[in-house]
This record gives C-alpha cells, sequence and structure tokens, in this order.
C-alpha cells in the first residue's frame, strides 16, 4: 500500500474540510495474486488458512462505514462480511468460506 496523493478540500455548503487521499494498492494486489499460485500456502491442514491481504487504509473505511472501533470485537465481523461480500475477490489468497 502506497499513499500517492493526498487532497486538503473544503466544502463551502455544509462548512466542512474533506481530506481526501488516494492509494496505490497494486503491489498489494500483485502480492496476493503472487500468493494464489503457490497453491502449497493453504496445504497445511484445515485448522488454519491464509484467506487474503487486506490494506490498512481500506479497512480502516471499512470500519468507518459500520460505525466499529479498532478496538470492537465486532471488527473481525466486519472484515469477514467484507472478504466474503465477493467484491473484494482480488484481495483473496484462499476462495473457500470461513
Amino acid at each position: 500500500m502506497a499513499k500517492i496523493k493526498e487532497e486538503i478540500l473544503y466544502d463551502n455548503q455544509y462548512d466542512k474540510i474533506i481530506v481526501k487521499k488516494t492509494y496505490d494498492d497494486q503491489a498489494e494486489l500483485d502480492r496476493v495474486a503472487e500468493i494464489r499460485k503457490d497453491s502449497g500456502i493453504n496445504k497445511f491442514g484445515s485448522d488454519y488458512k491464509f484467506v487474503g491481504s487486506v490494506p490498512m487504509h481500506l479497512i480502516s473505511e471499512w470500519l468507518k462505514e459500520a460505525g466499529v472501533s479498532w478496538d470492537d470485537p465486532a471488527r473481525a465481523d466486519v472484515i469477514k462480511k467484507k472478504m466474503l461480500s465477493g467484491e473484494f475477490d482480488r484481495l483473496k489468497a484462499w476462495k473457500g468460506k470461513y
């Protein structure tokens, strides 16, 4: 994950400051694709699986959308729901359900 741009904007209509951050996650996507190709990574048994890799800024957005804090145990449910939604399949190394 690499932040490539940050803009600070002002919304006159709502009298708010907006910080717009742009990230390049291609390196993370490439890493997950490479792990997915290595078919042996999840062959160590059924107890543990490497499901995928999610950039921290994306987890932060998911938690913010759900109204969940970082230290809330519900954080795991938010991440699980997003990863199983199908919308973020490129971040998943293992295609199974958990």
